[in-house]
């Protein structure tokens, strides 16, 4: 018995977790109900209701459905397609999952329709798949994002199921069905369904003996993997060492190298704490190349280690933002004579050694400013020093 079939929903009303796409005033159901939706690309994580959606789209709008898949899609079906609704009244709704796959000429292919309307197209994806369509194909679309079903939406799936098939299942079970799914309605359904054909009487056992560990979104898929990445820089950047690990535990979880993750504490460690904690660059550089040379699982130590250690530093961004301003300058055109005491054949330049290890001469044609040291952490020190210097 397929749960997930027979529980697809029929109609806007029946679709659950994306009431921003499904509810009465929503963009996408009114133009839909109109008769006035476009071409249009659906993406969003596994399980949340991409094709529900589409089937939905064509039931409303009383289309002819047909359901492709990029991976295997051959121009000569979509040609036949084309032809069999040449000089129909009704234009069909071609549904193309995994539409991020979809090759340069598959794409030109579906241009002409596109731009005639004699088809509907509908894309879906995990990943946001306006960045692999040609501009011509994204200037002829729509773009609406789905997202993970949250667990109170899940519940409600998961009673209404128990229901309609008069299933026996412990509240822990219940529990366990929805926290480890993930948002995913089909991955619960699924496991419930495998459930309910091993025993009438499902428990927390049954379950794990199927599904020993939570369902989480592979970094690997684009979006989470930006999306985790930046998780965890947030969180360290904000001091929050429970977090920075919990993401930290996602990304290794999902997949992600220790090499990427080392390399991102090596950038933070100078972006956000600098010369705050100068130790901090040193830490996680030397977290980089440990990790290289060891791998997981061992190498989830180290970047904890690292993790706790960036987040219990004191913070400052200034050598991001001298750079930058520097940078920002010279693009702006500051491009200023090179003071001739300082060049390669300087004969007039002071060495600072000779007078102590300082003696004030001028290094900038005229004065500029970049660098903004912070009263925090190792930098106030050595702003306590400069200061100190420019009084002589």
């Amino acid at each position: 018995m397929n749960f997930a079939h027979l529980l697809r929903p029929e109609c806007f009303d029946d679709l659950i977790g994306q009431e921003h796409l499904s509810g009465k005033n929503s963009p996408l159901r009114m133009l839909c109900e109109k008769e006035a939706l476009g071409h249009s690309f659906l993406f969003g994580p596994a399980g949340c209701g991409k094709t529900s959606l589409a089937r939905i789209i064509a039931k409303e709008m009383r289309l002819p459905f047909y359901e492709l898949n990029a991976t295997s899609l051959k121009i000569e079906e979509l040609r036949r397609i084309f032809e069999q609704h040449k000089n129909s009244l009704q234009k069909p709704l071609i549904f193309i999952d995994e539409v991020h796959r979809l090759a340069k000429n598959q794409q030109e292919v579906l241009l002409p329709v596109m731009e005639n309307n004699s088809v509907l197209i509908i894309g879906a994806s995990t990943e946001n798949p306006f960045f692999s369509l040609t501009s011509a194909i994204r200037s002829r679309s729509m773009l609406f994002e789905l997202f993970s079903i949250s667990n109170e939406a899940l519940a409600k799936l998961l009673n209404k199921t128990i229901l309609n098939h008069n299933l026996i299942i412990d509240e822990k079970a219940k529990e366990y069905l929805v926290a480890s799914s993930g948002g995913d309605a089909r991955a619960m359904l699924k496991l419930l369904e495998f459930a309910s054909s091993i025993t009438q009487s499902i428990t927390l056992t049954t379950l794990k003996s199927l599904r020993p560990n939570a369902l989480s979104a592979g970094s690997s898929e684009a979006g989470v993997h930006y999306d985790l990445a930046s998780a965890l820089i947030k969180s360290i950047r904000g001091s929050d060492m429970d977090a920075g690990i919990y993401y930290l535990a996602r990304l290794i979880d999902g997949g992600e190298s220790a090499e990427f993750i080392a390399r991102r504490l090596v950038v933070l460690a100078s972006e956000d704490i600098g010369n705050a904690n100068p130790q901090a660059l040193t830490l996680t550089t030397s977290a980089m190349t440990s990790v290289s040379k060891i791998g997981y699982p061992e190498a989830r130590i180290i970047l904890a280690q690292a993790v706790i250690y960036l987040c219990a530093s004191p913070k400052s961004n200034s050598a991001y933002l001298a750079i930058n301003s520097a940078l920002d300058a010279i693009k702006s055109g500051t491009i200023l004579e090179i003071p001739e005491h300082i060049k390669n054949s300087a004969k007039n330049y002071k060495y600072p050694h000779n007078y102590g290890g300082f003696v004030k001469q001028e290094h900038l044609a005229k004065p500029l400013k970049f660098v903004e040291l912070k009263e925090i952490g190792y930098e106030k020190k050595m702003r306590e020093w400069a200061d100190n210097l420019s009084r002589h």
